[in-house]
């Protein structure tokens, strides 16, 4: 799998808020309730988006965008849903208050 620069620096801020990684890309990862499946939360996306104002993203929720991108790659749920679910539901504007 390729390893973009944007996710080594997310990945990077991710392990370093205490997120543990197990760096393998092997294998199937389908559900939260497997002990592989990493979960972050919102709350911790909307932190890294701050702390890394090197992403591209006009705007905190550009940013955490960003970061849910790099979550599917790293296959880490979010809250619990597969990343690309979340990432619809945040472009749909389920979460706009918690991005003000």
């Amino acid at each position: 799998m390729s390893d973009n620069w944007t996710s080594r620096r997310v990945r990077t801020a991710v392990i370093g808020k205490g997120i543990k990684f197990n760096g393998s890309w092997e294998g199937e990862i389908d559900t939260p309730s497997d002990p592989k499946v990493h979960n972050i939360t919102l709350d911790q996306i909307i932190e890294i988006a701050n702390a890394k104002s090197e992403l591209t993203g006009k705007d905190v929720k550009a940013r955490s965008l960003e970061i849910m991108g790099t979550c599917v790659s790293m296959r880490c749920h979010i809250e619990g849903l597969v990343p690309k679910e979340f990432i619809s539901k945040v472009k749909e504007g389920e979460y706009n208050e918690r991005f003000n």
